[in-house]
């Protein structure tokens, strides 16, 4: 039987239970794994964008985003890096809650959904993707708001719902430090897939780098 104190035991017990993808150990920490500098928040300034294939485009100041219906989501987050850590709670707002309720409305032709981020960092998901239970624009992590290093004041957050039958890519699908979506009609590369990182990034297909 596995130890629920300790980080082997609970590592077994994920994989009795087919909640630990192949080639992934659990972590009970949060590495703090990203590109670039930490960029500095200013609530008085930032503004959050959508654009492309929708009806009108959107911009929302930080006060505004704050305003929009909350959601909250438990998930299993697995990083390319290989390092798993399960059963994290997470507050934000939802896309597909944004959609349904009149917020946000796309063209026919929106199929794919383009992350922006400060700095410049860019990573793509398919629309269905981003409108599971699984995707989230995350500004707490635990009941608090987000740290800077786990990319404060947003961020997309993508991870696995156990026995949900969701399609789930790794944890870089989500960006740090969110700026923006731009909904597009045809896939475009995040900077890590251009780089050589799988394009779906499935994590029980252990799709980490293109072949």
């Amino acid at each position: 039987m596995a130890n629920p104190t300790d980080r082997k035991g609970l590592e077994e017990r994920m994989k009795l239970e087919g909640r630990l993808p192949p080639g992934q150990s659990l972590t009970t920490k949060f590495p703090i794994l990203h590109y670039g500098r930490v960029p500095n928040f200013n609530p008085n300034t930032w503004r959050f964008k959508i654009w492309g294939e929708v009806e009108k485009e959107i911009s929302w100041t930080w006060e505004e985003f704050s305003q929009l219906p909350q959601t909250e989501v438990k998930l299993d987050i697995h990083c390319v890096t290989r390092w798993s850590k399960f059963d994290t709670h997470w507050q934000g707002v939802s896309l597909r809650s944004l959609i349904t309720e009149g917020y946000l409305k796309l063209r026919p032709g929106a199929a794919y959904v383009l992350q922006h981020a400060q700095g410049g960092y860019t990573t793509n998901l398919p629309l269905e993707i981003t409108l599971q239970k699984n995707f989230l624009l995350a500004t707490h992590f635990e009941g608090e708001p987000l740290t800077p290093d786990h990319g404060a004041p947003l961020r997309g957050m993508i991870g696995h719902i156990p026995d949900s039958g969701i399609k789930t890519p790794y944890f870089w699908k989500g960006a740090k430090w969110l700026i923006g979506l731009e909904f597009l009609t045809e896939d475009q590369l995040g900077f890590w897939e251009e780089a050589g990182y799988h394009n779906e990034g499935d994590i029980w297909k252990e799709q980490r780098m293109r072949n």
